[in-house]
């Protein structure tokens, strides 16, 4: 989880990247923002840069395809900046000219990058240094109200930019650096100018360590619970709660994931087992994330995760049923008489 309240802007900077396809430009500045005596503007930047990343679930590393984590340009730059051998200012325009240098379909829309420096970012409950780099592409129009001795006067603004909508964005965590930091992602874009920012200036593929592992085994089975195993079987919301809870009391008792035993002690079943398999290989090829056959769990991407897998029967606005134990306890049924569908639930005494 990606907590931002209480960090803190140590630089901001802004240049402007053009798109050399449209014969566009760059322009470097050579002065910082002076935020410091203006706490509303702190406040608005915050919430402009940081605040989108409160909802990413993922996490990337970055990578270059030689396998040589020097030759990505961004994680280079990033790492001389922590390291003190670069400082911030040319740490922004190093970043700001490889950002024109990559910046080759036509479609790409010039925009004011910012780079920043924080301090206090808080990622999976540790808190770090980070680097914040960010583009805005889109320019909104605004009404402004000026109040003047007659009354209320009327202006407007043409270029503004709305801070609730983060074009571009990547914050960059100083944790890890040797397997390519922990970076967070944002990119509104659609279309096939889409994937420059993370796939050519950033160069990002997922993390795949032991929390990765687990929150996205976690994730690919609970969605194939809900969503896919509807298609071959014929299950009630209560099956898919035993479903599920048995997932969760493997991760929270285990401390290794095996594969083959999770299968038997949880699915249970020969066509449900082959129908995961080829469901978790078609997310693992989508997003580029291998899945390993054993790794040790990781308890806080089980706790992150708990709270997502829900186990309640919703029956009609009526009754909410909790199920927690073992599925043989409770029956579902029709009773032909007054036309409804029942569960009996079965206990040993009230508490």
């Amino acid at each position: 989880m990606f907590f931002y309240q209480d960090a803190q802007f140590q630089h901001v900077i802004i240049h402007h990247v053009g798109n050399k396809m449209q014969d566009e430009y760059f322009t470097l500045s050579e002065k910082e923002i002076d935020f410091q005596t203006d706490e509303t503007l702190a406040a608005l930047l915050t919430h402009y840069f940081l605040k989108p990343f409160s909802k990413t679930n993922e996490v990337y590393r970055f990578y270059h395809p030689n396998d040589t984590l020097d030759l990505n340009e961004v994680y280079y730059f990033s790492k001389q900046y922590f390291d003190g051998k670069r400082s911030f200012i040319e740490l922004s325009k190093s970043v700001s000219k490889y950002l024109f240098e990559v910046t080759e379909h036509p479609k790409i829309k010039s925009g004011e990058v910012y780079v920043v420096a924080l301090n206090g970012v808080q990622l999976e409950g540790e808190e770090h240094r980070a680097i914040g780099i960010f583009k805005s592409e889109h320019k909104e129009s605004y009404l402004k109200i000026r109040s003047e001795q007659e009354g209320l006067d009327l202006d407007f603004e043409t270029e503004g930019i709305n801070i609730n909508k983060l074009d571009k964005g990547v914050i960059i965590v100083e944790t890890e650096s040797d397997e390519g930091f922990k970076v967070l992602c944002v990119d509104q874009t659609n279309g096939s100018e889409a994937v420059y920012w993370k796939d050519d200036f950033l160069k990002l593929r997922f993390r795949n360590d032991n929390y990765q592992q687990t929150g996205n085994l976690m994730k690919v089975y609970k969605n194939f619970v809900n969503d896919k195993i509807d298609e071959v079987f014929d299950l009630d919301k209560a099956d898919k709660i035993d479903l599920m809870n048995r997932s969760m009391d493997y991760f929270k008792n285990k401390e290794t994931f095996v594969e083959d035993d999770f299968h038997n002690e949880v699915i249970g079943n020969a066509d449900a087992i082959s129908l995961f398999k080829d469901y978790k290989q078609g997310f693992s090829e989508e997003f580029d994330a291998p899945f390993q056959a054993n790794f040790d769990i990781a308890a806080p991407a089980v706790k992150k995760m708990a709270g997502s897998y829900k186990s309640v029967l919703k029956l009609d606005k009526n009754f909410h049923i909790y199920v927690h134990g073992k599925r043989e306890l409770i029956e579902k049924g029709y009773d032909e008489e007054k036309g409804m569908n029942y569960y009996k639930v079965y206990f040993d005494q009230e508490q």
